[in-house]
């Protein structure tokens, strides 16, 4: 006589196993940047205070991953840069505004200026070094007329640079 092995049970205890670790298991959750979006002021809200020039760094993202900025509230001098360097310029920028003794710490306030000519992945790059450096105070806003046409002389007077 020959000896036969019911596998049967076996079967039936692997699904079981498999449904049970399914069910129980979790599924790795979808990793989301949270971006808290200003509410609009009521007509019987106060007016936001103003905020200093001196705390000021602007990013206008441009074409071809360049990144123009300038300090303060107007545009005296605009530099550029690009992904890889803008992480200093931002260390540098709040260095400098914690050294001021009237503001101190986490009051730099970082203005990022997204243009048409800009892709979706610089605005994400730029949104995670504010999460790296630890600017508490951002914010996306349309680019100015003004600016673009700063924008234009810049890029003009960067291809000469480059020849």
């Amino acid at each position: 006589m020959s000896t036969r092995v019911d596998l049967t049970p076996m079967v039936d205890l692997a699904f079981l196993l498999i449904t049970f670790f399914m069910l129980t298991t979790t599924m790795s959750k979808p990793q989301t940047m949270e971006i808290n979006m200003p509410v609009k002021p009521g007509p019987n809200d106060p007016k936001p205070p103003e905020v200093e020039a001196s705390r000021v760094l602007t990013l206008i993202l441009g074409k071809d991953n360049q990144i123009w900025y300038y300090e303060g509230l107007d545009a005296p001098e605009l530099k550029n840069t690009d992904i890889k360097g803008i992480r200093q310029v931002i260390l540098d920028k709040k260095a400098k505004v914690e050294a001021m003794p009237q503001f101190g710490k986490d009051k730099t306030v970082v203005i990022i200026k997204p243009t048409d000519e800009s892709i979706y992945k610089n605005m994400v790059d730029i949104l995670d070094e504010m999460a790296i450096n630890d600017i508490k105070i951002y914010a996306m806003v349309p680019v100015t007329p003004q600016e673009l046409a700063l924008l234009k002389t810049g890029n003009k007077q960067a291809e000469q640079q480059n020849k």
